[in-house]
């Protein structure tokens, strides 16, 4: 399978007029209020802000994993609002990767086997999944754990490997849901080095979070507030 064809920006990511609503059993929820924001490539964003903000929901319209209810969510070129469901498989398996603040991995599996399965699961062929995975992860310092059960690692290294995850199908746009939140210092320190590193490579970094101290790391920083931009 081979990656979607994307149309020329000089942005990565281009928000006009984002909207999100949500109906509960109560009320209508507006969880983005008409958005704007355009990203070059190789930049990396940390969207800041209080839990309730907004800033989740708009990594959810980047990821892929939901709709705006109006407005234009273009990256790479794609407008997530006109994808089809197999459109927006394919958008998810080579425009974007993801980092979960819980990190996802599967436990039984190996720190490699948990690296390649988004290869294998795209129709790369085992041995390139397995030696591309192998490479990241030596690269992020997980040499001497390549075959060891994901369920006996730290948080900082179950978060390394969820950062190589994200890599393996080469995407432009890794996203980063509170990627340290649930880590001691140091290893926060670690994953937002690896974070960083990425960007000199040429891809582009969404990162939201509460701490500002995480967020100093970026290239430029954005507040939320009530489902828009404050800044």
């Amino acid at each position: 399978m081979t990656p979607p064809k994307t149309t020329p920006s000089k942005y990565l990511i281009e928000l006009c007029g984002v909207t999100k609503l949500y109906q509960t059993e109560e009320r209508l929820v507006q969880a983005l209020a008409g958005v704007d924001l355009e990203v070059p490539p190789g930049q990396f964003l940390a969207i800041v802000g209080r839990s309730g903000c907004g800033k989740s929901t708009l990594l959810n319209l980047l990821g892929g994993l939901d709709k705006p209810s109006d407005g234009e969510v273009s990256v790479s070129g794609q407008n997530i609002l006109t994808m089809s469901d197999k459109q927006l498989t394919n958008y998810r398996r080579f425009t974007v990767g993801i980092v979960f603040q819980f990190f996802n991995l599967l436990p039984l599996l190996s720190v490699l086997e948990n690296a390649a399965l988004p290869a294998l699961l795209a129709g790369r062929k085992k041995d390139f999944a397995f030696q591309r995975a192998e490479e990241l992860l030596i690269n992020i310092g997980l040499e001497e754990r390549l075959h060891q059960q994901a369920s006996l690692l730290s948080g900082g290294e179950m978060q390394r490997v969820a950062v190589v995850r994200a890599l393996i199908n080469d995407p432009p746009l890794v996203l980063a849901d509170e990627p340290t939140g649930n880590l001691d210092s140091k290893s926060a320190e670690a994953v937002l080095s690896a974070l960083r590193e990425l960007t000199s490579h040429g891809k582009t970094v969404v990162m939201v979070t509460h701490s500002r101290e995480a967020a100093a790391i970026a290239d430029l920083t954005r507040e939320m507030r009530d489902g828009a931009f404050i800044d």
